[in-house]
């Protein structure tokens, strides 16, 4: 009896520690202070991201907006603040408490009876800081700013902005205007009317066509003012933060009080006159109600859209398993801070970088570096931050980055139409805000009558096709949501058209015919991503081609012309065929029919599997995708989990739930600074937000797939790995299901009708059971 009721105990005690996380237990908790702004917890909502820490008892955030390009197309942050109370009680150890509360989307501060809350509104651009302690205590609120006089930025300092490597005279980080008006600190940057916009343009031969060119930088005026209820002005100091001194203005309470509100209300504007932005603040910050219900209900709704809460079987410690959960809930967190930006976020730190130095210790710059631009939108790394919104539903994020597209189509066009007196909207990989190359690697040392439509650069060179990634989301849109995607059609047609007119354009200059001996068009030179080069054929392409086009026709024939149904059609007879080879005396992908170098370390032999999806579980000829992924010596030595990275991905849409599963927890597991999801630098910086998406892709592939209309659950999913999650699937579906202790529970399937269509992979012993049709 009594070995009975110890049995009963460590049963019970097992299953106690089993428990699924839910996403509170997700919070981050902190309970001592940070050593330096490298140690702080990311705060956002709607288009502001902020990086909160407390540092020798001050509280300190820096704050960003999305879409602050100054002249040379840097993303600035505008200014940092910082709070001390009087008396201070976060001047000694005991009892501190920071946390970050995900469900209502917010980050409080407390000790001694005093609390610190901060939170952003989601639907309006103004940051909160709520002051409440049970004794009556003063603060002082600054404002502090690096930009209060003009900078040179010297050597790799450029790395942040457009220029890079190759600056064109002397780069100054012009000063802002910032003075206090009527108790409150003002604050503005103004661009000049001369930008890199206008370098790149004179640089590119574009000057013909420059009065039509849409330019985002001229006069582009962005800022702020903060202020305090009964707060009054208390002057201005000098001081430095790590490697950059800075200016202090400061706000000071009236009095003493249990109570205390501060306010940082923001504005953007594009004109040369100032009055319109002066005018635009001044109404808004008149005009706004605090109405904080709001905020709360979006994160409430945001965080019920979708989830994945993930725990090893009979494990309650916060292990490898527990943290892939925790990091993708934290990480979309991060990405919820720019749902509605002008501009995509930013996949090299988002909007919550720090001073650089904690990233390189030989970077000694200002809090706006940040590696490989600002302005600068690097197309492959972008894609992995939206393609995970799929899944996770969250389709009004994806506005930023999908629409941001066509602003840019014209200025595209205008470069076919120059360059190669062809239709068609011409992408680079390197891309500006403004739709022209990146001008460091378009290159000023060129050869004289090298095509001034090519950037001249060996790693960039010949990449066109990477936009079709975006136009494949943008259709994507319908499939999972029905959203109408009608203002998108124009785009992808002239994403294709010039694809279409381009090659057959090079064709006739290399000799008489535009096709080859099949009808087919000959993609060369081309480039598989950025590692095979000089490509004949690329798979890369070919698929994106094939995949796009049969999307366009699918989800939008109804709204194109007859016209343009016909081009397509007869578009499609002319992408070439996909090409193999042989390994072991296996059929594999190869990257291309045929190429000269290989430059970089990406898996292109596998983008028929991920992003275009010809190759998954369910489909035919699975086996090539897998010997491919298993044989392939390049693939083999370009394996990683580092940034932008996809073996998980690979593996996962695969079914290979191993290597899915080795590389998701290395990807996911916590970074190695005090915030488990600030991942890097990897390739590029921190924190690394296309590492975060790549991991999350990955880990939504090993949970569901969506094959030939059948959802399938659990493709590449570990049976002793616990997980409760709810995603979004094809056909405007939701799915929520839990995996407990070998047990899969269907929780809820969205419409009704669909559950019908689930296949639970855990219940086969082999895939190939599975009638996927």
């Amino acid at each position: 009896m009594k070995k009975n009721i110890i049995s009963f105990f460590l049963m019970f005690s097992l299953f106690l520690n089993a428990q699924i996380p839910k996403l509170n237990d997700y919070n981050q908790i902190w309970t001592s202070q940070s050593k330096n702004a490298s140690e702080s917890m990311p705060l956002g909502g709607g288009d502001i991201g902020a990086n909160v820490w407390v540092e020798q008892g001050s509280v300190y955030f820096y704050f960003s907006r999305s879409g602050t390009f100054d002249e040379h197309n840097t993303l600035l942050k505008l200014g940092r603040v910082k709070l001390e109370l009087s008396p201070n009680p976060f001047k000694n150890r005991d009892g501190f408490h920071q946390e970050l509360v995900l469900h209502d989307g917010y980050v409080k501060i407390s000790q001694n009876n005093t609390e610190i809350k901060l939170w952003v509104d989601v639907f309006y651009p103004v940051i909160h800081v709520e002051v409440k302690s049970k004794q009556t205590v003063s603060v002082k609120a600054s404002y502090e700013s690096w930009r209060h006089k003009n900078r040179p930025v010297k050597g790799k300092a450029n790395n942040a902005n457009s220029y890079k490597w190759a600056p064109q005279g002397d780069i100054i980080t012009y000063k802002d205007s910032i003075d206090f008006e009527n108790n409150s600190i003002s604050f503005y940057h103004q661009n000049r009317e001369k930008t890199v916009f206008d370098v790149a343009v004179a640089q590119q031969q574009m000057g013909v066509v420059k009065n039509q060119m849409m330019n985002p930088l001229k006069y582009l005026t962005f800022g702020g003012v903060m202020k305090g209820k009964n707060m009054k002005i208390a002057g201005t100091y000098i001081g430095k933060y790590q490697d950059t001194d800075f200016k202090g203005f400061s706000l000071e309470s009236e009095k003493l009080s249990k109570k205390h509100q501060l306010s940082i209300y923001l504005h953007t504007n594009q004109n040369k006159d100032l009055s319109f932005y002066k005018k635009g603040l001044k109404d808004f910050v008149e005009a706004y109600t605090t109405d904080e219900k709001r905020t709360k209900k979006w994160w409430n709704q945001y965080w019920n859209r979708s989830f994945i809460y993930t725990q090893n079987r009979n494990v309650k410690a916060h292990d490898s398993v527990y943290q892939i959960g925790q990091n993708y809930q934290l990480f979309r967190y991060m990405l919820g801070a720019n749902a509605y930006g002008k501009y995509p976020t930013k996949f090299n730190g988002g909007l919550f970088t720090v001073d650089p130095v904690f990233t390189k210790e030989d970077h000694p710059f200002t809090p706006d570096f940040r590696n490989w631009g600002g302005g600068t939108m690097t197309q492959q790394n972008q894609r992995l931050v939206y393609f995970p919104m799929l899944k996770s539903g969250d389709f009004d994020m994806m506005t930023s980055q999908l629409d941001y597209y066509l602003t840019l189509q014209k200025n595209a066009e205008l470069r076919s139409e120059v360059y190669w007196n062809h239709k068609g909207a011409a992408f680079t990989e390197q891309l500006e805000n403004f739709g022209l190359p990146n001008p460091a690697e378009y290159s000023w040392k060129r050869p004289v009558d090298y095509d001034a439509g090519m950037q001249y650069n060996a790693w960039l060179e010949y990449q066109w096709d990477t936009v079709f990634e975006f136009c494949k989301m943008m259709l994507e849109q319908k499939e999972y949501a029905n959203i109408d995607v009608r203002k998108y059609n124009n785009f992808v047609l002239s994403c294709l058209r010039f694809f279409d007119e381009h090659y057959q354009y090079l064709a006739k200059k290399r000799g008489r015919k535009a096709l080859d001996v099949n009808g087919h068009l000959v993609l060369y030179p081309g480039s598989a991503v950025e590692t095979y080069k000089m490509a004949n054929n690329a798979n890369s392409t070919i698929s994106a081609l094939k995949v796009v086009t049969e999307k366009l026709l699918k989800y939008s024939s109804e709204d194109l012309t007859t016209d343009e149904v016909i081009y397509l059609k007869e578009f499609q007879k002319r992408i070439p065929p996909l090409n193999f080879r042989e390994i072991n005396h296996q059929k594999v992908l190869a990257p291309a029919k045929t190429w000269e170098r290989i430059n970089n370390t990406e898996a292109a032999q596998l983008y028929p599997v991920f992003p275009w999806k010809i190759y998954s579980i369910g489909k035919p000829d699975l086996e090539v995708a897998q010997n491919t992924y298993q044989l392939d010596g390049d693939l083999l030595k370009f394996r990683s989990h580092v940034g932008w990275k996809q073996s998980n991905i690979m593996a996962a849409r695969l079914g290979q739930t191993k290597e899915a599963s080795k590389y998701t927890l290395l990807k996911m597991a916590n970074s190695e600074r005090r915030f488990p999801a600030f991942w890097g630098p990897g390739f590029d910086w921190v924190p690394d937000h296309n590492w975060g998406g790549a991991g999350m892709i990955g880990m939504q592939e090993m949970l569901l797939q969506e094959v030939n209309g059948k959802i399938v659950l659990f493709p590449a999913w570990p049976k002793d790995w616990n997980v409760h999650f709810k995603l979004h699937a094809p056909q405007n579906t939701t799915v929520e299901v839990k995996l407990e202790n070998g047990v899969v529970e269907i929780i809820e399937v969205f419409p009704e009708s669909r559950r019908k269509d689930i296949q639970n992979i855990l219940e086969y012993s082999n895939q190939e059971k599975i009638n996927f049709r």
